[in-house]
């Protein structure tokens, strides 16, 4: 059997006029990342990244602590979907930056505050009601991942090993497939995918296995608190 190994990019910054860059503590997770699969002992044959700016800052921060590790091929269904559209489908004012911030600073704790609207605003795109008002629905996600996905193993050797850089949605939605999870499961387990962790799916010609899901053990061995979610 193959294995796709799936990483969650490092953390981003929330908060910041680029949302999709890394944060400091997002580099160095994706270095300690790095660090764990250069000792594992675990070989790749293919290497695969989303186009965000998280997922290639990941990629290469990760893989610069490898060695023989080929160059990664972007693949544009790793992408997560549009949070931000997501969030104005709930929200349309939030379309304006500065609602946001006044927002946010009109909350005791804002980031617990904002948390608990964004699942509001995922279980109104995931109703498929409000279709129209999004760029992609939560139907088109979930297709783009699982066409993807299909693809990917057809064209992979029968023992490959594959690593993949993505975001919490497309793990999920592998998760989901793998599992025959519910919709509702699927977005219990997008909350708790720890960023640079790793999820294991072994596979068999069009089938997924799940061996393990969002390791982050690297992070028990570090001083510094690396254990985020967002």
């Amino acid at each position: 059997m193959g294995s796709l190994y799936l990483v969650r990019h490092g953390q981003a910054s929330f908060g910041e006029a680029d949302y999709d860059a890394l944060s400091p503590r997002g580099q160095e997770q994706s270095q300690v990342l790095g660090q764990m699969l250069a000792g594992s002992g675990l070989r790749f044959d293919r290497i695969l990244q989303g186009g965000m700016k998280r997922h290639t800052e990941t990629a290469r921060l990760c893989l610069a602590q490898m060695s023989d590790t080929s160059p990664p091929e972007t693949a544009a269904w790793l992408n997560e979907f549009d949070h931000q559209a997501v969030m104005r489908g709930l929200h349309p004012d939030f379309a304006d930056p500065a609602k946001v911030q006044i927002f946010l600073q009109s909350q005791p704790e804002p980031t617990k505050a904002f948390h608990k609207e964004f699942e509001k605003a995922m279980q109104r795109w995931m109703h498929g009601a409000h279709d129209a008002d999004y760029p992609e629905s939560y139907a088109q996600f979930k297709q783009r991942c699982r066409q993807g996905v299909q693809n990917l193993l057809r064209s992979c050797a029968a023992e490959s090993n594959v690593l993949l850089f993505t975001s919490g949605g497309p793990i999920a939605c592998l998760m989901q497939l793998a599992l025959d999870l519910s919709d509702v499961m699927m977005l219990r387990l997008n909350g708790a995918i720890v960023n640079a962790s790793v999820s294991r799916l072994p596979f068999k010609a069009d089938l997924l296995f799940v061996s393990y899901f969002n390791d982050h053990a690297h992070f028990g061995k570090t001083p510094s608190p690396l254990l985020t979610f967002r």
